[in-house]
């Protein structure tokens, strides 16, 4: 039988903390802390990516997020993380600054301007100003890392909170799961890929899931609560569409009753999960977007979004009990299964 402090001596795999260790965490460290200051609406709180501070006339919405996993396009992938997790509250980004740490046996002049463009050219595509941070080559790293931080405004009456899922609510999923995992396997193994036998062209396909379906949800977000009373808003990253979907229920202290059949999982991401052997459910999905609203407006939302060239489809219902379950095509119903660690790290194994 192990001790406690066999338990605490215990490595911690790779990946984002489980729940249970950030909620003591908070408990224990942050929450006496934020209460102190009145302006926090929103503070630390799992499933809630953004803290909400009262400016007056405005809330000012704070965000920060690393990219960890890609080399290729990584200023692009730090600011629409970022983006998504802003948008996702109704705030519309205003302010980026980024750590970025380079790794020094491969960082070069040119490296250093192609991440510092890339970040440049998609802030400008936001109308997003770049207000400083810190750069510096960093022994020990493999690859680059880069540690984003966002600033948003958001009108009082205009704030969505992932905890502001209803039981009863439907659950709306666009586009699909497992985008940027796709986009990120194509980046990271395309050797490996063309090793096995895969062409240029599905290569180059999965690539491009970084743009088409792509992993930003600025424009799904910003339309459905521009157009509707949506009641939560959330971004899926690690750990997937089940992580985030937990996260939901977390966060408004409910459950979720998925319709397995009812997931879109897109042909290049289904043949990845099968080459890697990674559950899709659970692989990280930016470019999805959870949405909560009221059941009987479901229908509506759906027709909006594709008439904005927005798949999306109902998957679920928000519940009263807390419990978190699937149901199969065959009507069987089980628990939902979710990890904080994303399945996207057994390609670096």
């Amino acid at each position: 039988m192990r001790s406690m402090n066999d338990k605490k001596n215990r490595n911690l795999k790779v990946g984002k903390l489980k729940h249970n260790t950030i909620a003591k965490i908070i408990a224990n460290y942050i929450s006496d802390l934020e209460i102190k200051d009145k302006r926090i609406i929103q503070g630390s709180k799992i499933g809630e990516d953004a803290a909400v501070i009262d400016m007056g006339d405005t809330f000012l919405i704070a965000k920060t997020d690393p990219i960890t996993f890609v080399t290729d396009d990584i200023g692009y992938y730090a600011v629409n993380v970022n983006v998504n997790d802003i948008i996702c509250t109704g705030a519309t980004p205003k302010w980026f600054q980024s750590t970025i740490l380079l790794p020094e046996k491969s960082t070069n002049e040119e490296l250093v301007e192609s991440i510092f463009k890339n970040i440049h050219d998609t802030c400008r595509e936001f109308g997003i100003s770049v207000i400083g941070g810190h750069t510096e080559v960093t022994s020990g790293l493999v690859r680059p890392i880069i540690v984003g931080s966002l600033l948003g405004e958001v009108e009082k009456d205009k704030l969505v909170l992932t905890s502001g899922a209803q039981p009863g609510d439907a659950i709306i999923l666009t586009k699909g799961i497992f985008i940027e995992g796709t986009s990120i396997i194509g980046r990271e193994k395309e050797g490996l890929l063309l090793e096995m036998g895969y062409d240029s062209n599905f290569i180059n396909r999965c690539k491009n899931y970084l743009y088409n379906p792509g992993i930003s949800v600025y424009k799904e977000a910003s339309l459905a609560n521009l157009e509707f009373k949506v009641n939560s808003m959330h971004d899926p990253t690690e750990g997937g569409l089940y992580c985030g979907i937990a996260e939901i229920a977390i966060a408004s202290d409910t459950g979720a009753s998925i319709n397995y059949q009812n997931i879109l999982i897109l042909p290049e991401s289904l043949e990845l999960s099968k080459i890697f052997h990674l559950n899709p459910m659970n692989t990280i999905s930016s470019g999805s977007l959870l949405l909560t609203i009221d059941d009987k407006d479901s229908s509506d939302l759906i027709d909006f979004l594709s008439n904005n060239k927005i798949g999306s489809e109902k998957i679920g219902n928000i519940t009263k009990n807390k419990e978190l379950v699937v149901k199969s095509e065959n009507g069987k119903v089980r628990p939902l299964i979710y990890s904080e660690t994303d399945e996207i790290i057994k390609i670096y194994n």
